[in-house]
């Protein structure tokens, strides 16, 4: 029987708007064939009065504990399936009528959520239950009371009313401005599409993907040839662009998104938002909002998480400039004038790659066909370590056209859906995540819905979907957070599937890059999609070396960005008081050189003023996060080498043990049952070529 969230009234709502009953569809889908942007105003209008009247029956009831508890998780059901909707939609498939009720709602709903986490009657019930915890709490239970009374310390409810009236109106602000930084980023995006009006200054694009140029210029109305950013500062173009120009003008357009003046322009955006979060840290208690944010996570504190990038640093930087040395021979072999810049980083790389590999990695793309990789790659892995079944529903509804929806089954009686979402599109904002519409839970008996977002280029029409390199690492990667979604077993949804510290979140999605490589898995989906036939075995082993080619500067533009981030965020209150925009500029220069990480070849991986993940999406002061689970990844992976690896045993350890039980243990406690010890940092320190440095 397909599980289904308990039934509730519909709150005032009309019978015909899709949120007043939960979705009748298998597994809780959503009724995307229904949903307009019309419904989610009176959905939110009704489901925050629902949730406000559910919290008040709730608390009236006097219930026991463990009933209380449950009530609580219960409650805003509604709200939540009409959230769940909305969020995703405005990340995948927004127009102006959904961004403008993003910026009505968003700092209403921000306020909402604040009302019920800081009434002061929960919090009185839960500090109660916390200081004498009755005998017949679970440790789920004992785990979900504790974290509500330290949420409850950390969003301020023991702040006094003056302070907790000013902390109301920080949230609402910070909520519209991260709402309006998104919609700016992606609007500023799509505005610097490159457009290059003769093919010839596209040397070296592959015929598939000049083909795609040429379609998308003609969708915006243009002749010539249009080329899309992508979110982080490299672009994958200029790997294979041979005119140095055109590779000039293309990194140009991505590093000035939001920072070129003008109605886009992010700057006095993320420097408000860091001055606004700088001040509800120390209203807080807290001397920044980096401290804030990581004493909630697994390093504990800021001290522990910069420890750890600023050990790493020092090897990238020289690392990165050995590299340096050798592009710079292949620049002037190619007959262009010294010094190297950020432009020509990847391009020469890309060749030296070839000439010291003997392998074109670009020209490796015959061979990552979509479908194949997805299905005999990603799909035939998770069979193989978790039991899982994936069968194509095309009778169920997705929210855009080119998404597919896949119903997933286990052995175990693990069921659930997984939304696919491959193309890039202008409604839908850079990057690639996993999300989802419903989380797994015991206790409201739903099931998990989640969803891959990436952002390939869509192919001519009648051509095959041909994946780069990274591109099917990014595929593998997201669908480790898949896993975690999908094979959770938890009681309360506050601890489903990813509902875990930040620093934490990437590590299962790490390990599940790793298997995308491995020989063995290459073998089944790595195969030419014309001829069937397999990845050379040349190829194989040239791949493989390829991954660990250039990691000084990969290490180090990533390193960039988290220090970056926790220089804005280490940043005391008051400490922004009259800055201008184009401070943003000299604030960055000083925290790289500061940091040691300042190459100017080597740009940050993201620049503040598109920064996403800091400003605009759920990474504040978390994006060492990153470096951090792949410690955990690196020790996991070497953990799978020493017990043979593609073993149904291996994986139902890494389930049980890890992916299932998602916050409702502490994490490095269970990464210890894992693994029978702390995870050691020297499997990372050889992964990325850092230990002799």
């Amino acid at each position: 029987m397909t599980p289904t969230a308990p039934d509730e009234r519909p709150a005032d709502l009309p019978e015909d708007n899709p949120f007043a009953a939960p979705s009748d569809l298998p597994f809780g889908l959503p009724p995307f064939d229904r949903v307009r942007t019309e419904h989610f105003a009176p959905a939110f209008e009704a489901g925050t009065a629902a949730h406000l009247a559910e919290l008040d029956a709730l608390l009236a009831a006097d219930l026991p504990a463990a009933a209380f508890l449950d009530a609580l998780e219960s409650s805003g059901r509604l709200l939540a399936r009409a959230e769940a909707v909305f969020w995703n939609l405005a990340g995948t498939d927004a127009d102006d009528a959904l961004r403008a009720v993003q910026a009505e709602f968003a700092p209403r709903l921000a306020a909402h959520h604040d009302a019920v986490r800081l009434d002061p009657r929960v919090v009185q019930r839960v500090r109660e239950l916390h200081e004498d915890p009755p005998a017949d709490l679970d440790d789920e239970a004992r785990r979900l009371l504790g974290k509500l009374h330290d949420d409850a310390a950390r969003s301020g409810a023991l702040l006094d009313e003056a302070g907790a009236a000013r902390l109301r109106e920080l949230n609402a602000e910070l909520s519209s401005l991260t709402t309006r930084f998104d919609v700016e980023l992606l609007a500023d995006t799509n505005d610097l599409a490159v457009l290059f009006t003769d093919a010839a200054e596209l040397e070296g694009l592959p015929p598939a993907d000049l083909a795609r140029a040429e379609q998308a210029a003609r969708a915006r109305g243009e002749d010539g040839y249009l080329l899309a950013l992508v979110l982080p500062t490299g672009q994958p173009v200029l790997e294979v662009l041979r005119r140095r120009a055109s590779r000039e003008r293309v990194h140009r357009a991505s590093v000035s998104r939001g920072g070129r003046g003008g109605e886009h322009d992010t700057r006095a955006l993320l420097q408000r938002i860091a001055a606004l979060r700088a001040e509800r840290a120390r209203l807080l208690g807290f001397a920044d909002h980096a401290s804030w944010v990581v004493a909630d996570e697994t390093a504990g504190d800021v001290e522990a998480a910069v420890g750890m990038l600023r050990r790493l640093a020092p090897a990238a930087l020289a690392n990165a400039r050995a590299e340096q040395e050798e592009l710079t021979a292949v620049l002037l072999a190619d007959g262009e004038q010294a010094p190297l810049r950020a432009w020509d980083w990847a391009h020469c790389s890309a060749r030296l790659r070839r000439e010291r590999l003997a392998l074109d990695v670009d020209a490796l793309r015959p061979w990552f066909e979509l479908e194949r990789v997805l299905v005999e790659g990603v799909f035939a892995t998770a069979s193989a370590l978790y039991g899982l079944g994936f069968t194509e529903r095309t009778d169920l509804p997705a929210y855009s056209p080119g998404v597919r929806v896949f119903e997933v089954a286990g052995p175990d009686g693990i069921a659930g859906l997984y939304l696919f979402d491959p193309y890039a599109r202008e409604t839908k904002r850079g990057g690639a995540w996993m999300s989802s519409f419903s989380d797994q839970s015991r206790l409201l008996g739903t099931a998990p819905v989640v969803v891959n977002c990436l952002n390939v280029a869509r192919p001519a029409p009648g051509e095959p979907t041909l994946l780069t390199v990274d591109e099917v690492e990014t595929l593998f990667h997201e669908f480790g957070h898949t896993l975690h979604g999908l094979l959770s077993d938890v009681r309360y949804p506050r601890f489903s599937g990813t509902s875990v510290p930040r620093d934490f979140v990437e590590f299962p999605s790490q390990v599940n890059e790793f298997w995308g490589f491995e020989p063995d898995v290459l073998a089944r989906y790595a195969r030419h999609h014309v001829t069937g036939e397999a990845l050379p075995a040349g190829a194989v082993e040239g791949l493989r070396a390829a991954r660990a080619h250039g990691q000084g500067a990969a290490t180090l533009e990533y390193l960039a960005a988290a220090l970056l981030d926790m220089a804005w965020h280490r940043l005391p209150a008051g400490a922004l008081d009259g800055a201008a925009p184009e401070d943003v500029e000299r604030f960055e220069e000083q925290a790289l050189r500061e940091a040691g990480v300042a190459l100017e070849a080597v740009p940050p991986r993201y620049r503040s003023t598109y920064f996403h993940h800091v400003f605009g999406g759920g990474y504040s002061a978390g994006y060492y996060s990153y470096v951090w689970s792949e410690v955990l990844d690196a020790d996991t992976v070497e953990w799978f080498h020493e017990n043979g690896g593609l073993r149904r045993e291996n994986g139902d350890r890494f389930r049980r043990t890890l992916l299932s039980r998602g916050g409702s243990v502490d994490p490095m406690q269970a990464y210890r049952e894992f693994r029978g010890r702390d995870a050691r940092i020297e499997p990372l320190l050889r992964r990325r070529g850092l230990d002799a440095a």
